[in-house]
């Protein structure tokens, strides 16, 4: 089952993934309120949601063009549809206006309230605050209503799944609603009572599966994610006022934006490209400088925004994980990332493949905590099913630097085809034993490589290789089906706290 699910949104990126799931929550609202079961009628749901899109469009690309960069599409629709379930719907023309306004406002505060090509707050959420305090036009988060509470809590669901965000959602509803719970009770509703609207009349499951866990306005590290989400459920849970300003949904997000912020990376990377180099018949590595400080971790990856013409359904972001060091070359002078170039490819990788050596281009972000023991004498197991190999290149080149070699590290390499091993020079620099999974034994493997066979990696086959595997950490990494089978057998060989880095939709 899980396998399935991994593979069914791994097909869709992220962002597309929230287009769809928000406009089909916009649907199921509209037929809602055709059968009366909404304050509001289909004209004005309607109008409202197409004065929404018309101005976050037309006014993120002209801002877009005004800062000399490329307007995202897909980030300008799902602006209009969350500014669509924060505010009230109408059909009146001032309100119209008033929510023009606001989404004039959210797609300005991506370029305006912005840090070196990364911006500081959720836009509906400063938005939502502005034209609350400013009293032009209160937030209402109509969409947390008993009659859409099903559907909202099947889409966040998907939508933290596919991020890997499950963590930070479940963090913030389970401690916003007993937050919530116990204030009501302490005022004297029954239990009963106080779950149901605890749950049923409060954002806050649209709040974590669709705006909380927004990537460009979270810290690196899940914990640091995870902190975040409980300062954003207590400011939302606990009311307060300072002055004539009061405890909102919106302003709990954008005061837990600010403590995001503090974390970790605080800037977009720009990146001149230097060129590709093949890896294996179907692999490539892609090359990079940075034109600023980047920090990362060893195992971490990066979105790559490449704006190109004609983009097909997968968009023109993708997230690749890091291939190479953090002190990789002169002064950390690369940042380098590996993968699959199927036949046909995606427009996306059509235009990365097309890069004129010197282009720059852009990553907003930069995170991940596929990361390694900050003990390096911890045991490892370590399985990399084809191009999921990048993420470990990186972490054992970062153990090596300076002539030292990883302690007790063994990789289980699964490969296609016998010709797709890839970084064969960099694994064995690591000097770690490497098993070799393949439909027929490769001709070139270094020495010392073993190989293993034609099958799939089970747990007898591990601790018939690995007689002590029982004492090892593991680390799988590669598409969804892959990762769920291999960790699932290394469990049962014995490994202990087995992490996972799955390549869906990469």
């Amino acid at each position: 089952m899980k396998a399935r699910l991994d593979t069914l949104v791994g097909r869709i990126t992220m962002y597309n993934l929230v287009v769809v799931v928000l406009a089909a929550l916009a649907v199921i609202a509209v037929i809602a309120s055709a059968f009366g079961q909404l304050f509001y009628t289909p004209a004005q749901m309607g109008l409202s949601l197409v004065v929404l899109l018309a101005v976050t469009v037309i006014s993120s690309w002209g801002l877009a063009r005004l800062f000399r960069t490329r307007a995202h599409l897909p980030s300008a629709a799902i602006t209009a549809l969350l500014l669509f379930f924060v505010f009230m719907p109408s059909d009146d023309p001032a309100t119209l206006g008033s929510l023009a306004l606001a989404a004039f406002l959210a797609s300005a505060s991506k370029f305006v309230l912005a840090w070196r090509g990364k911006h500081i707050f959720n836009p509906v959420a400063i938005a939502a605050v502005v034209m609350t305090v400013s009293t032009l036009y209160g937030a209402a988060w109509w969409v947390a209503t008993p009659v859409l509470l099903p559907f909202v809590a099947v889409g966040a669901f998907l939508v933290l799944y596919r991020t890997r965000k499950l963590s930070l959602g479940l963090t913030f509803i389970v401690l916003a609603t007993v937050l919530n719970l116990g204030r009501m009770m302490l005022l004297g509703t029954s239990l009963g009572d106080a779950l149901w609207l605890a749950v049923g009349s409060f954002p806050v499951i649209f709040l974590a599966g669709f705006m909380l866990s927004e990537p460009l306005t979270l810290p690196p590290r899940r914990w640091q994610q995870l902190v975040v989400a409980a300062i954003v459920a207590v400011l939302f849970s606990i009311p307060f006022q300072v002055g004539p300003v009061y405890s909102s949904p919106e302003l709990a997000l954008v005061l837990g934006n600010v403590v995001a912020f503090a974390f970790g990376q605080r800037r977009g990377v720009r990146l001149r490209y230097l060129g590709s180099r093949a890896l294996t018949p179907t692999t490539a590595a892609f090359d990079f400088a940075p034109l600023g400080p980047v920090r990362f971790t060893p195992g971490q990856y990066l979105e790559l925004a490449l704006p190109h013409a004609k983009p097909d359904s997968r968009g023109t972001r993708r997230v690749f994980s890091l291939a190479s060091a953090p002190g990789e070359g002169v002064s950390g002078s690369l940042v380098s990332v590996g993968l699959k170039l199927p036949q046909p490819s995606s427009s996306f990788k059509k235009a990365l493949v097309g890069l004129e050596p010197g282009t720059v281009v852009r990553s907003p972000w930069v995170g991940g905590d596929f990361v390694l023991p900050a003990d390096a004498s911890e045991p490892l197991i370590l399985a990399a099913g084809g191009i999921g190999i990048t993420p470990f290149v990186s972490q054992l080149a970062d153990r090596t630097q300076g002539g030292s070699r990883p302690a007790d590290v063994v990789l289980v390499y699964s490969v296609s085809a016998p010709d797709e091993l890839a970084y064969l020079p960099e694994l064995e620099a690591s000097g770690i034993r490497v098993l070799v999974t393949a439909p027929t034994q490769p001709e070139r493997m270094p020495f010392g490589w073993e190989y293993l066979g034609a099958g799939r990696v089970t747990a007898s086959v591990l601790r018939e290789a690995i007689g002590d595997i029982a004492g090892r950490r593991g680390y799988v990494s590669g598409p969804p089906g892959y990762v769920d089978h291999v960790s699932a057998e290394l469990r049962k060989a014995g490994a202990k706290r087995v992490h996972t880095d799955q390549f869906a939709g990469y």
